[in-house]
């Protein structure tokens, strides 16, 4: 499925959308998104890291599965399935995933970079 064929769907089942490989452990999925609004799976392998990094957009993102240290600016914690971080807009982030895990990624705006 092209990711241009997401936009404002309603109705999305997971075995339609592909996994992008994003190399050294870690692949997304685009699920769904709008011009406000994205939804996006990381599945991450141990050991994979989500580089520290900032962007303009608000992200919300629960650990679905696995465990991470997640670093939020100066702070950094380790969360586990269940638990949630929200990165404000322009605040330095990142993950390591201490135990094969999957991250929902919720981001306002959508992130135009992931669709090019």
């Amino acid at each position: 499925m092209n990711f241009k064929d997401l936009a404002n769907k309603t109705l999305i089942s997971d075995n339609d959308i592909s996994w992008e490989d994003l190399g050294a452990g870690v692949k997304r999925k685009i699920m769904a998104y709008d011009d406000q609004l994205m939804l996006v799976k990381v599945a991450f392998e141990q050991g994979a890291i989500g580089s520290v990094h900032n962007h303009p957009h608000l992200q919300m993102s629960y650990v679905a599965k696995g465990s991470f240290e997640v670093s939020m600016g100066e702070d950094k914690k380790i969360l586990n399935e269940g638990d949630v971080f929200f990165a404000p807009s322009n605040v330095y982030h990142g993950v390591v995933c201490l135990e094969a895990g999957l991250l929902v990624d919720i981001f306002n705006p959508h992130r135009e970079d992931f669709l090019t």
